[in-house]
């Protein structure tokens, strides 16, 4: 990493990185994370911080390494990785400070009103370790996907993952437990969840080949191993309504289609069935001992980014 990249890291908001660090910043001053404190006793002033109690001091990176028990390499790493929020979109953002996940009116489904929150996606420190340490993923993918965070009254941490059509509209939503005692997933009301990721579809060049995943993670995979890609929910999932989309997809386009059905007998029933509507759809064979296509790509040991 250069000096240039280096000081572009040190120039960034401290009060907003302390916001991603999931520190409660209020009227510049928030509790000290560094001893037991119960009067904010740490404030921030010309990009840095200081606690007047225990006397820990530093700029926006030392303030990383502090918190998240990383070396200076990987807190640069986690800064670059996340983008800052705005005041303004810190005020939107569905990690709020009272820690609660922000309600749309009563009714059905309100992409409209969702849609706000994917405009400036934001990353708590529990979704980068998901995203960037345990899968692994490229942060060009994770932007390009819109992913977000927030975190609910009991303090469970949840990945918030958008569905859009090829358009652009604003779907469905999918909610992704990551780490809490509660269901692994959890779906606005009237979210409509079918083929994800539709508009990469406007990406495609004829001739290209377009993979087809099981789920969100194995389309992340894919996307961050150099594929274009798109998922259907699961082996289990596949609705009627899907099943006509890819058919209308394929009259369309004229692209071939791959796939690395999961090591399990859904899988391969599953591909059997796209088989059906796709016939130029081609099977990969994954390794003996991957259950699916993310645990293949963690096998690759890619590198996406380096300091």
């Amino acid at each position: 990493m250069t000096k240039y990249e280096l000081q572009k890291l040190r120039d960034l908001p401290i009060e907003g990185v302390a916001e991603r660090l999931g520190l409660r910043v209020e009227r510049h001053k928030c509790l000290c994370p560094f001893h037991d404190d119960h009067h904010a006793s740490l404030s921030f002033r010309n990009n840095k911080f200081k606690c007047w109690s225990c006397g820990e001091n530093g700029d926006t990176i030392s303030l990383a390494m502090k918190v998240l028990g990383k070396d200076f390499k990987e807190a640069c790493r986690w800064l670059s990785l996340t983008p800052d929020p705005s005041p303004i979109e810190r005020g939107e953002k569905i990690a709020s400070q009272n820690n609660s996940q922000i309600l749309p009116p009563s009714g059905g489904w309100r992409g409209a009103f969702y849609a706000r929150f994917f405009e400036h996606p934001w990353l708590s420190p529990e979704a980068c370790r998901f995203l960037f340490d345990e899968r692994r993923l490229d942060p060009r993918v994770v932007r390009w996907c819109r992913l977000t965070s927030w975190r609910d009254r009991q303090g469970i941490n949840w990945l918030q993952i958008p569905y859009y059509d090829r358009e652009g509209k604003l779907i469905g939503i999918q909610n992704r437990n990551l780490g809490g005692a509660a269901p692994r997933f959890r779906f606005p009301r009237g979210s409509e969840c079918s083929i994800y990721n539709l508009p990469v579809l406007n990406l495609l060049k004829p001739g290209e080949t377009l993979f087809i995943t099981e789920g969100c993670s194995d389309c992340w995979a894919m996307l961050s191993s150099g594929h274009k890609a798109i998922a259907i929910p699961s082996a289990t999932l596949l609705k009627k309504k899907d099943v006509e989309q890819l058919s209308i997809i394929n009259s369309q386009l004229s692209i071939d289609f791959g796939m690395y059905p999961d090591n399990d007998a859904p899988g391969e029933r599953l591909f059997l069935q796209l088989k059906e509507v796709l016939p130029n759809l081609q099977h990969h064979q994954l390794p003996q001992g991957c259950k699916d296509f993310s645990e293949y790509f963690l096998s690759l040991n890619i590198e996406h980014y380096e300091l």
